[in-house]
């Protein structure tokens, strides 16, 4: 039976590469796919991987009907047996309900790929859906690390280092920014909740002691 399957997981856990190669072992089969994606960090139309692999796809922009793209293909004489979504938490809730109807009515297997929730540790909408809608939910198996070595559960957005907690939901970055930029980094709980980057925690093993140590 066909699925809608969302795989979650932090940034840079590596779920574009994941869809890429998905899409791959299904075109060594024979079978073609439609690629969605939307603001990848490569650039409009484009589904693009840190390790340096990149592929064209249909930009899933505001407003577009996923369901009724695919219809329009197919009255056209256009082929496609499965579906591919990367950066599936931008997406609206009603673009998700549109996945979900690909499945059921066409008879497709779709892959959704995204991030759970954001810098705020708030569910994206899409992916809240997502989460609702879902035939199969897959975490991650290749964990990202906090700068501590401990598992990273957390994004956490930053300007010029320092991790910010407001601002909108969506701005288009990455984890490999210059730090006065805005970027992001994958933090563990503990410390996603003090705030606490690797740039913070290398400003703080190199500051002075504060509190006076006596010498014997």
């Amino acid at each position: 039976m066909p699925e809608l399957v969302f795989f979650s997981g932090t940034m840079d856990c590596g779920k574009s590469t994941l869809a890429l190669q998905i899409g791959h072992n299904r075109s060594a089969r024979g079978l073609q796919g439609v690629i969605f994606t939307r603001d990848d960090r490569a650039g409009e139309g484009k589904l693009s991987s840190r390790l340096g692999l990149v592929t064209e796809a249909v930009e899933a922009g505001e407003g577009m009907d996923l369901y009724a793209y695919l219809v329009a293909q197919f009255s056209q004489g256009g082929r496609a047996d499965y579906v591919i979504v990367d950066e599936a938490q931008f997406l609206a809730p009603d673009q998700i309900d549109q996945l979900a109807r690909i499945v059921d009515d066409l008879d497709m297997d779709v892959f959704a790929f995204g991030i759970t929730t954001d810098f705020r540790t708030k569910l994206f909408p899409g992916s809240q859906r997502l989460i609702e809608l879902a035939d199969r939910i897959e975490q991650l198996q290749v964990e990202a690390l906090c700068w501590c070595g401990a598992r990273a559960t957390h994004n956490a957005r930053t300007v010029g280092g320092e991790m910010v907690v407001e601002g909108e939901q969506v701005v288009v970055g990455d984890v490999n920014r210059p730090a006065e930029e805005i970027g992001y980094e994958v933090l563990c709980r503990r410390h996603h909740r003090r705030r606490l980057t690797s740039a913070a925690a290398r400003a703080g093993a190199l500051s002075p002691d504060v509190l006076p140590v006596n010498h014997v």
